[in-house]
C-alpha cells in the first residue's frame, strides 16, 4: 500500500524530496536490486506528464530520491497535479507503488 505524501514545488526551483519504501507494517523496504520511476500529470487520465529524475539512493535504508531541475519546475503551469512514486524489482519484474498524492505548483514571481 502506497504512502498518501502530498508535494509543494515551487515554479522555477530545484525540487528534492525523499520517499522512504514501507511495508504495511511499517517496516523498510529494502531496495537493492530495485529502481524508481515517478511521474507528475494534471489529472490521473492525462496523456501528458512530467517524469521526476527517481534515484534509489539509500537501497537498506529504503531511500528513493525524487527531483526535478528549475528548469523542468519553470515548465510546470501553476496548479494542482497527481503524482505516484513506483518501485520496480529488477529481478522479477515486480512492481509495487510506494507512495502517491497531490502536487501543487506555486507560481514564480521572478523570472
Amino acid at each position: 500500500m502506497a504512502t498518501k505524501t502530498n508535494l509543494f514545488i515551487d515554479q522555477g526551483t530545484t525540487f528534492i524530496t525523499t520517499v522512504i519504501a514501507k511495508y504495511s507494517n511499517g517496516d523498510v523496504i529494502d531496495l537493492t536490486g530495485f529502481t524508481a520511476n515517478s511521474m507528475i500529470r494534471k489529472h490521473y487520465t492525462s496523456s501528458n506528464s512530467v517524469a521526476f529524475t527517481s534515484t534509489v539512493t539509500t537501497a537498506s535504508a529504503g531511500e528513493v530520491t525524487l527531483s526535478l531541475t528549475a528548469n523542468a519546475s519553470a515548465n510546470l503551469v501553476a496548479g494542482r497535479y497527481v503524482y505516484d512514486c513506483e518501485i520496480t524489482q529488477t529481478s522479477s519484474g515486480n512492481v509495487s507503488r510506494i507512495a502517491e498524492g497531490i502536487v501543487t505548483v506555486n507560481p514564480q514571481v521572478t523570472r
